[in-house]
């Protein structure tokens, strides 16, 4: 989609103000990090005359880019005099790689040049990383691949393509509603993968669960009037409140100051409220065309109650503080790691291979001694460099300071400040926050990519708290609506946050400690997780959780609505769902593990997440955790207070299999 944007600013943040002033005033630079050349092998001195020549090709190759290099900065140059570096500030293009243009010019020099010389910096290793990535429609292509299969299973009829066809209408219709959004506000290319693979396990999920429903129906008896009420009376209702409820949670993003969480927001929104529209409408209409005529060649039964869910439900219930105390001590162990968070982007490690060009070059560059700054150097803007320089020049973990006179305009002077360990990382972010303090005492303005991720850091999380208690607060008004009861929805939230922490926990494990990440994506640990991933994760993984947990909940109410006491309940409602959520479940998780190939390192984080979250709430807490903590619960499970309640018939907890044919409507054992 050609109206798609890459911007990701940050409009009335410091940070971001400087960067703007900074590309106004010379053309370069700002958020756009330097192109590095790393010159000499690393074991002969270097050649000065011969580098002369270097950066007059550069110049000759690129005017008007900003240049600095160890020949007039000894900053630049090794201790040992055998590696330097030469910074390059190429004009920035529009799109997706700003550097397009000058990334190939620049390799293009180094292979000639008459002395060693490579290419790196963010935009080279972020290129090598991406390189053979895959476009939206083969992601979608492979995630509905894996659903069809998994339809098929749970199926083992024609059926199957009816989600599929729902999930189709859908995404497109959502497609063509973004694309009228990019007419009034930017939207973010990101959201073309989120809407297709998001929007796909969606769709699927809701259709999955009415069509489940309906077989479930049409097996009870009556017209195909009277099962499709009947299965938009029950399922139906389930859907609207699980799509209300996911986009209560994305609508989120919408409330924060960041244009490009804004267009996921919007997008995430979308996903859910036309997967409902779809289900609720295009759906009914389908399976009563033609719903009886897919169902051939009926290779399973109808009946919705799974065996092998029924013992799990029934081994819950029996053995619940055992299975709770389980369930509960594996999610605290897997969200351990999330304590030791850190946010911010992701570090040159985990773009730098040692068989590509630009990560050969960054590990020279490192192993010199030069600084892993470089690659993301702090940007000020200033009137007095001499005042900048003493203040900054002596801080802890500096390792340089380039105060070009060729950086001048309007009276107004670049500084570049390079930390010794990259931004991404602890030690370098703290003191790029250091850099900035000093550098703004005096009176300068603070750019560059560490003052920006720094604002982007507040400016995402600052009013975090505001937000989500108020989705909290939504989000358990509707599940009260919904599921008529005050601890249901209370048991509901307080899950979601275990879940949420435990898929933090082994994403944080993942990608930042790097345990596994080299087996399962070719790549280093990224060393933080990348600023937004965590409240985008949150959003999504928090609404679509919420999905299985209205299903969950809702079967196991009506169950107990048509007289079975709770024990009975809960594992009627557990073999009834299972095999729905875990099929679900899996789709989705297909459709993340789709997302997880695209190229960019942040997006392979927030499907790492995704992924891994929807796996573990499906098994672990949908499977046990929940149910185990509704037995415990017993009668008040189903308090809602201001409510008249009716006598409820008594029926034998032992009884699992026999379902009244008639709700009874009550509130309270009897």
């Amino acid at each position: 989609m050609a109206a798609l944007t890459y911007d990701f600013s940050l409009p009335g943040q410091r940070g971001f103000e400087a960067n703007q002033r900074i590309v106004a005033d010379l053309g370069s630079g700002g958020d756009n990090a330097p192109v590095v050349l790393v010159v000499g092998d690393g074991r002969t001195p270097l050649d000065d005359r011969a580098a002369e020549g270097l950066l007059r090709a550069v110049e000759q190759a690129l005017p008007g880019s900003r240049t600095v290099s160890f020949l007039d900065a000894p900053a630049l140059r090794a201790q040992d005099g055998r590696t330097g570096a030469v910074l390059v500030y190429p004009a920035p293009l529009p799109g997706p790689e700003a550097y397009a243009a000058a990334l190939p010019t620049l390799e293009g020099i180094a292979g000639t040049a008459p002395l060693p010389v490579a290419v790196t910096g963010q935009d080279a290793l972020a290129g090598d990383t991406g390189s053979g990535g895959a476009g939206v429609l083969a992601e979608v292509l492979f995630g509905g691949i894996g659903a069809l299969v998994v339809l098929l299973l749970v199926f083992g009829s024609a059926l199957a393509v009816m989600p599929l066809l729902v999930a189709a209408a859908s995404i497109l219709t959502t497609f063509l509603i973004v694309l009228a959004l990019t007419e009034v506000t930017d939207v973010s290319f990101i959201v073309q993968y989120l809407l297709s693979l998001i929007g796909l396990g969606v769709a699927i999920d809701y259709a999955l669960l009415i069509v489940t429903r309906w077989r479930e129906e049409r097996e009870v008896g009556g017209s195909a009037v009277e099962v499709l009420g009947r299965t938009l009376a029950t399922a139906g209702r389930s859907v609207l409140f699980s799509g209300v409820t996911v986009a209560v949670s994305l609508a989120a993003l919408i409330a924060l100051p960041v244009p490009f969480l804004r267009s996921v927001g919007f997008t995430g929104l979308l996903i859910p409220v036309i997967s409902v529209v779809a289900s609720l409408t295009l759906l009914p209409a389908l399976l009563l065309v033609v719903g009886a005529k897919l169902e051939w060649p009926r290779r399973r039964s109808a009946n919705p109650e799974s065996r092998l869910w029924r013992h799990v439900g029934a081994a819950v219930v029996r053995f619940r503080w055992i299975s709770a105390a389980a369930a509960t001590a594996v999610l605290l162990a897997l969200a351990a790691p999330v304590l030791g968070l850190r946010l911010g982007q992701p570090g040159p490690e985990s773009l730098a291979s040692s068989t590509s060009p630009a990560g050969a070059a960054y590990l020279q560059l490192k192993d010199s001694g030069l600084g892993s700054g470089l690659l993301g150097p702090v940007e000020v803007r200033t009137s007095d460099p001499d005042a900048v320089r003493a203040a900054v020049e002596n801080l802890d973990g500096v390792a340089g300071v380039l105060a070009p006179t060729a950086w001048t305009r309007g009276g107004e002077q670049i500084v570049d400040v390079f930390t010794v360990s990259a931004a991404s990382e602890s030690a370098g972010s703290d003191t790029a926050a250091a850099v900035r303090a000093a550098a703004e005492h005096t009176g300068a303005d603070v750019g560059g990519v560490p003052a920006q991720d720094a604002d982007f850091l507040r400016a995402v999380y600052g009013n975090a708290p505001w937000v989500l208690s108020l989705i909290v607060v939504v989000t358990f008004v509707l599940l009260a609506v919904a599921l008529r009861s005050v601890w249901l929805p209370v048991k509901a939230l307080v899950l979601n946050v275990i879940s949420l922490s435990a898929a933090y926990g082994i994403t944080v494990l993942i990608w930042q400690d790097g345990v596994g990440t080299a087996l399962l994506f070719d790549q280093e640990a990224s060393g933080s997780i990348t600023v937004w991933v965590p409240i985008a994760v949150f959003a999504f993984l928090f609404g679509l959780s919420m999905d299985y947990e209205v299903f969950l909940l809702s079967r196991i109410r009506e169950e107990y609505d048509l007289g079975h006491d709770t024990d009975t309940a809960t594992v009627h409602g557990v073999a009834r769902t299972g095999r729905l959520v875990s099929s679900a479940a899996l789709i989705l998780f297909l459709a993340f593990i789709a997302l997880s190939r695209v190229p960019a390192t942040d997006v392979k984080i927030l499907a790492t997440a995704l992924a891994l979250g929807i796996i573990i709430d499906a098994t672990i807490v949908r499977g046990v955790l929940a149910p185990a903590l509704v037995a415990l619960l017993g009668a008040a499970n189903w308090w809602l207070p201001f409510r008249r309640t009716q006598p409820r018939p008594r029926r034998a907890s032992t009884d699992l299999s026999a379902r009244p044919t008639s709700p009874v409507p009550a509130d309270r054992e009897s």
